[in-house]
């Protein structure tokens, strides 16, 4: 068996992608893990609004102040929240599987490029 077992550039340069095709993939799990979160708190809040009547006293929460709101305004900015939430999730999903499909093909070009190198050269 003779060979350098130095790796080439190219694969060198493939592994790098790889490895930031890895960091890309672990931020965009925690974008959607957020988006998630507040999908689910927007959802939440609908839910608690229609439990209460049309005149219910409503509170929304403007930086450090709690402020008197009207419960039709209040649906229509969560209403409003939850669908840019819902949007913005199905991006981040559809980015997320172009990343990892880019990721598997080039985890494979690396396993057939290395399995070249791998390979004892002459005979």
């Amino acid at each position: 068996m003779s060979g350098s077992g130095e790796i080439p550039p190219q694969v060198q340069n493939q592994l790098a992608q790889l490895q930031q095709l890895k960091v890309q993939i672990e931020a965009v799990g925690r974008q959607k893990m957020q988006v998630e979160a507040l999908l689910r708190d927007s959802e939440n809040a609908l839910e608690e609004l229609e439990k209460l009547d049309k005149n219910s006293v409503i509170y929304r929460g403007v930086g450090e102040l709690m402020i008197k709101a009207d419960k039709e305004e209040v649906t229509t900015d969560l209403s409003e929240k939850k669908e840019t939430y819902d949007l913005r999730l199905k991006t981040l999903e559809r980015q997320e599987e172009r990343v990892q499909k880019k990721y598997q093909q080039l985890q494979q070009q690396l396993r057939e490029a290395l399995g070249g190198v791998m390979q004892p050269t002459g005979a």
